[in-house]
């Protein structure tokens, strides 16, 4: 499972003369989200680099106690005891289900191939589950997940956090009011790093390095695509790509690995429009933003901040008399901040772009305000599924070199 990591690397825009920007800012409320439920015991199974990215988030609300941790690894459960001093560990989730019924919400954050037992057993069990995105590495796993989520009475919310993030929900209307006719999509993720991390032994290593055990990897389309791929689900109105083809390899870590460190992806939907997705371990250039280009503008998501540029022909619609004007990217642009005309009288423009948070943060957000206040889920376990089964049927294509037919979701 992985988590998108903010990206405020300057953007060199290439039409500079054609284009006027406009920074899409959440709401102030959107951008710290308040709740209003009481207190909720959570615990979490899996203790791993993202494991530890959530024990940080969850630690800011307020409404949370992490009561209980647990990690099938010693050394793992004892470094998580250092950072939440008090939680009951457990060493496998059974015990953790059995023992602690007032441990109400679980977020599973395990390899991705070890979810579904998990997800299966704290739903069954009466508990509340976010599961990291991607929610399982086969689709049949998939498949079991999104019916035990249907089947459950408690909230199940998949961790693709697009959907949660404020900028991102700021932006997806304006695809149908700006853009207008979308004519392509693109999107990365750019990241220098191996994939690879050392273990006490080759058991220990094995287990470590899971991403690069071809056995139960999904890759590079699956672990890290996939949370693209559901952002332009979701952009799109809930459709979804029919066919993808793509090609990886090796291009830097030629350390005996299988699993592709960088790889080139088009999906392409009904109606002919495509998304291409680059993906390597290789470079950090540009690191991880979409791009949805329409006839009218073009918006650029970069996970903590968004940008819409406006043709030079495009209507105006009325609320660009709020924008203020400023060097941005290179040229003068239009910066568009939310509730600009409060900001402008405090001075204080500039504090409106930009998250606060990572994305992770709102998506865990929005899981304890569905558990205690009962809102909607942002992005339930049947969601997760379909954006899981893409990523998993693309690798599928960058593995076999062959073009996979995505079948109609249900």
């Amino acid at each position: 499972m992985t988590t998108p990591s903010s990206n405020r690397r300057t953007f060199i825009r290439q039409t500079a003369g054609a284009l006027a920007g406009l920074s899409l800012v959440p709401d102030a409320w959107e951008a710290l989200p308040a709740l209003q439920g009481p207190a909720v015991k959570a615990g979490l199974v899996g203790l791993g680099r993202q494991g530890r990215a959530i024990i940080a988030e969850l630690q800011k609300i307020e409404q949370v106690e992490i009561a209980a941790v647990c990690d099938v690894a010693a050394p793992r459960l004892k470094s998580a005891a250092g950072l939440v001093r008090g939680a009951a560990a457990f060493d496998n989730h059974r015990a953790l289900l059995d023992t602690r019924a007032d441990v109400t919400a679980i977020v599973v954050a395990t390899p991705t191939h070890l979810h579904r037992q998990i997800v299966e057993d704290c739903l069954a069990a009466g508990r509340h589950v976010y599961c990291e995105a991607p929610i399982a590495a086969s689709v049949e796993d998939c498949e079991a997940i999104a019916t035990a989520a249907a089947g459950a009475g408690t909230v199940a919310q998949a961790g693709f956090q697009g959907r949660s993030n404020p900028t991102y929900r700021r932006a997806q209307p304006l695809v149908e009011t700006e853009l207008r006719q979308l004519v392509s999509m693109y999107a990365q993720y750019h990241r220098k790093t191996s994939w690879r991390f050392p273990g006490a032994t080759p058991d220990a290593e094995r287990a470590a390095n899971w991403r690069l055990d071809p056995e139960v990897s999904i890759g590079l389309a699956g672990e890290l695509g996939a949370q693209q791929f559901d952002v332009a689900h979701w952009f799109r109105g809930g459709r979804y790509p029919v066919r993808a083809q793509g090609r990886g390899g090796i291009r830097l870590h030629r350390d005996g690995r299988t699993v592709a460190d960088s790889i080139d992806l088009d999906l392409i939907w009904e109606d002919g429009v495509a998304l291409r997705y680059q993906g390597t371990l290789a470079s950090s250039y540009a690191g991880q933003h979409e791009l949805f280009v329409g006839g009218q503008g073009t918006i650029r998501l970069a996970w903590s901040h968004g940008w819409l540029f406006k043709e030079a022909d495009a209507p105006t619609q009325g609320w660009e008399v709020y924008a203020t004007r400023q060097q941005a990217f290179g040229a003068e642009g239009i910066v568009l901040v939310a509730d600009a005309t409060r900001l402008a009288a405090q001075g204080a423009l500039q504090s409106g772009i930009g998250l606060p948070h990572p994305s992770l943060y709102y998506a865990l957000v929005d899981f304890v305000r569905s558990v205690t206040e009962g809102a909607p889920v942002r992005c339930s376990m049947q969601e997760g599924a379909r954006a899981t089964i893409v990523g998993i049927l693309a690798n599928r294509a960058i593995v076999t070199g062959e073009p996979v037919t995505v079948p109609a979701f249900g």
